[in-house]
């Protein structure tokens, strides 16, 4: 029985694949080298996100920590704007960016921006195709049957090509937020140690 034979296709698959291991080193890296530093107004993502869902007047968005590492998404179907723990209750400024980008999707959602009601049609058979994508891809591998190993890279491939085509929606929610932080003069790094006059309010647990 064939193992793990080469197959011309392997080519079409591996552009592919390298540029989504860096994409992701890419946000990794960012994220970790943030978190080094301190938002200077003292918000957690959790408050950051409520703040700026406040200035906006949205009042039926509920925020909520999910497991996961860098697992924040929102979800328009239960208008719930979910944090992972490293972004829920922390205080740098890689946690305010990113809650302050989720928020621009509920930004998004208010005004029925429809490329995210396309996005968030089409997330739920992308996802499922990429999980798909490499099990029928080392399954193809594994037992010699090349069609199975091509279905897998057309998954993989289809994958992609979405990420490409919705990362129009990503920059879109990023200008909303920054345009919120900015108009309000929010979001600035510190790493001087703040005077008690400065400390942020409080916010109920």
């Amino acid at each position: 029985m064939p193992f793990f034979f080469y197959d011309p296709t392997f080519i079409i698959l591996i552009p592919g694949f390298l540029l989504a291991l860096y994409a992701q080193w890419r946000v990794q890296s960012t994220f970790n080298y943030y978190s080094g530093i301190r938002a200077s107004n003292g918000y957690t993502g959790a408050q950051m996100a409520a703040e700026l869902l406040r200035r906006q007047g949205i009042t039926d968005v509920t925020i909520e920590q999910v497991g996961g590492r860098l697992a924040d998404h929102y979800d328009p179907r239960t208008k719930k704007l979910r944090l992972s723990p490293d972004v829920y209750a922390s205080d740098s400024l890689a946690a305010v960016g990113v809650a302050a980008h989720e928020t621009g999707h509920a930004l998004q959602h208010r005004d029925g921006y429809a490329p995210l009601a396309l996005r968030s049609a089409i997330v739920p058979a992308a996802t499922l195709g990429t999980n798909a994508a490499w099990l029928l891809f080392l399954l193809g591998a594994v037992t010699g049957m090349a069609r199975l190993m091509d279905v897998g890279i057309i998954l993989f491939l289809g994958y992609v090509v979405f990420s490409l085509i919705t990362l129009p929606v990503e920059f879109n929610a990023s200008h909303r937020a920054v345009a919120v932080l900015q108009g309000q003069a929010c979001g600035r790094s510190s790493t001087r140690r703040r005077s008690p006059m400065s400390r942020p309010r409080r916010w109920p647990s």
